[in-house]
């Protein structure tokens, strides 16, 4: 996979924005509340990149709420009740979101169109009902006042600093959501990119024809949605550490719904997709906010419009059809 000159002029500038120009311009205006607001963007786009994945195999999945939910709680049960460190909990809590991904899809893959949507759409409410019921997530009461990440040193020289030790964490939980969505998508780019990436696309035009030809595809589909839930979790980990608390209502539906419109609008067959549909349905709500009763009508029909006028997404303004870019 070799690069052009223009990509490699693409993702410089887009590294100087999110770790030299967004810190200025927030210095320069005052607005801290910025990087709280740009660190869910961050997160938010890891959970939607989860979404894609299984969009990438043919199936609709309305169901990451679930998993981004099962990492808040992972992470938050292991450094509150077992003592663990953050870093050590968060891919933990993903490792963990793909084990049950593994269970659920097992049966559930099988599934193709609005069957795998609509059983995909109850998960987040199952494993909200879960959360409810277990003794070691604690109820409705939610697990609170969990500690901020510790720092990690080696040979004495830090390697990550002391969130609790800061008297800013905000511009600390900022740098690391950017660092872990630009892994992200960066390894969501080589895997789309690598040979399991062009049968993933043999299995998206025709699932029986790839089967025909010799395509393990219930092992391509396993390990796809165990992914994209790896994704959920450790977006959902993330949000855990920020708030320092977990509840069964921390992860709903809508916020389920909201990752898959994520993908529809930056567009599915674009890699950088959710990433920008995050971004423009973040700051979009916020802005239509002014309108108040109207906010939710507006938001609707904007959306509406660009899915009708701009089927393939945002990015196809820019890319044209092309897809996987």
């Amino acid at each position: 996979m070799n690069f052009s000159l223009n990509q490699y002029l693409s993702v410089g500038i887009f590294l100087l924005i999110i770790f030299l120009g967004v810190p200025l311009i927030i210095i320069l205006t005052g607005r801290w509340d910025f990087y709280f607001t740009l660190t869910s963007v961050a997160l938010l786009a890891i959970a939607s990149a989860g979404v894609w994945l299984t969009f990438y195999i043919g199936r609709i999945n309305i169901g990451q709420g679930a998993f981004a939910l099962i990492g808040a709680y992972v992470s938050a049960i292991l450094v509150v009740k077992v003592g663990w460190s953050f870093w050590v909990s968060l891919p933990a809590a993903g490792l963990f979101a793909g084990l049950v991904a593994f269970l659920i899809g097992l049966p559930i893959l099988r599934l193709r169109g609005v069957y795998f949507a609509m059983i995909t759409l109850v998960l987040t409410q199952v494993v909200t009902l879960t959360a409810l019921a277990l003794p070691i997530t604690n109820g409705a009461k939610g697990i609170s006042n969990i500690p901020l990440p510790s720092g990690i040193s080696f040979l004495g020289f830090p390697i990550i600093p002391d969130f609790g030790a800061m008297e800013n964490t905000k511009i600390a939980f900022y740098y690391t959501a950017c660092i872990l969505m630009i892994l992200t998508y960066g390894t969501l780019y080589r895997l789309v990119n690598s040979r399991l990436g062009h049968l993933c696309r043999s299995m998206q035009q025709n699932e029986d024809l790839a089967s025909s030809i010799g395509v393990n595809i219930a092992y391509i589909r396993i390990v796809i949605f165990m992914i994209s839930s790896f994704f959920g979790g450790i977006g959902g980990a993330m949000f855990g550490s920020i708030a320092q608390s977990v509840y069964p209502s921390t992860f709903q539906v809508v916020d389920s719904v909201n990752f898959m419109l994520n993908c529809f609008l930056g567009g599915l067959g674009y890699v950088f997709g959710p990433m920008l549909g995050t971004l423009v349905l973040y700051f979009g709500w916020d802005l239509l906010f002014e309108f108040g009763k109207y906010q939710m009508l507006i938001y609707s029909l904007i959306l509406i419009a660009v899915i009708r006028f701009l089927p393939n997404g945002l990015l196809s303004v820019r890319f044209g059809k092309r897809g996987s870019k």
